[in-house]
């Protein structure tokens, strides 16, 4: 079957959506370009005009995804993606009803998620040590950040040179997800990170002035971006070539991952969900439970230990 071309009235209401998603809730890029894929992939599949679309034609969509062979998780972001862009209608008068409040996202197997060891962090860290100086500081200040504060890489790479925390302050405020601000904690080992890389930040400057201009406002700079900061797939091989000096399989290591370990070791430690979901900056806490199982097992060996019913006679 042939798919079929997106008119020049749904291409409008796409467009208005996703400026909408941009200006009133800070969508990023990233999300704005995976919204505009998933609508203009229900056009191609759709006999007549999104905005016209009844009930029954997204549902007929909607089971078609399995049968496409579409991850549950991309099938539930599509799925996402109808209900806003249909709930915008609405409210915008395009449409005096929404067809997709009966339509159901595919349920996804619970993962848990990969996370590192303490000592492997410890190795990871170790191993931002190379033959220049500056670069080295710099690694380990990143390595250290994203650890110690569980920070996105996307609000690392963002974060202005004026974030830098005042003296005897021990965290940071993060822009995060549609622009709202949270508190970031630093330990004293990643504020002596962060110490020692700006001594030498200088050193990783671009040379011409009008790119160190750009460069100056960031507190990871580059000297080849075009906007003047550290790009994250520059974030995701640094910690690839750390992986590799600290014999750990660089597959395992992603920014995300050490997100997930903060997460993880707090969990550990005894930090409960609600104040996990705060410092990572969750605005669900359904989002923050994927780390339940460690606190079932940390739950469960303190009712076994400490209970007085629970412990085992002599």
């Amino acid at each position: 079957m042939t798919k079929r071309a997106i008119t020049a009235g749904d291409a409008g209401l796409i467009e208005a959506f996703l400026e909408m998603q941009s200006a009133e809730r800070g969508a990023r890029k990233n999300t704005l370009l995976a919204y505009r894929r998933d609508l203009e992939d229900v056009v191609a599949e759709l006999r007549g005009p999104l905005r016209d679309a009844g009930a029954e034609d997204l549902e007929a969509y909607c089971a078609d995804l399995a049968r496409r062979g579409l991850a549950p998780a991309t099938a539930a972001r599509r799925i996402s993606a109808l209900r806003q862009f249909f709930h915008f209608l609405l409210l915008d008068n395009h449409r005096a009803d929404d067809p997709t409040t009966r339509l159901e996202p595919p349920r996804r197997a619970r993962s848990l998620p990969k996370t590192l060891g303490t000592d492997e962090i410890e190795r990871l860290i170790e191993a931002t040590r190379v033959e220049d100086d500056a670069v080295s500081a710099r690694d380990r200040a990143i390595v250290e950040m994203l650890y110690a504060s569980g920070l996105r890489v996307s609000e690392l790479v963002g974060l202005p040179l004026k974030a830098i925390p005042k003296p005897g302050a021990n965290f940071m405020m993060i822009t995060g997800k549609g622009g709202k601000e949270r508190l970031a904690p630093l330990h004293d080992r990643a504020i002596a990170a962060m110490s020692d890389y700006l001594a030498l930040r200088e050193k990783l400057l671009p040379k011409a002035a009008a790119a160190r201009e750009k460069a100056q406002k960031w507190l990871f700079p580059s000297r080849t971006a075009a906007d003047g900061k550290i790009t994250r797939i520059r974030i995701v091989q640094l910690l690839k070539d750390c992986a590799q000096r600290a014999n750990i399989d660089p597959a395992r290591v992603t920014p995300h991952v050490l997100r997930h370990a903060f997460a993880t070791h707090l969990v550990e430690g005894g930090a409960d969900l609600r104040t996990v979901q705060t410092l990572l900056g969750h605005a669900d806490i359904a989002t923050t439970q994927i780390y339940t199982h460690v606190a079932e097992g940390r739950l469960r060996e303190l009712v076994e230990t400490k209970h007085p019913l629970a412990k085992k006679k002599p």
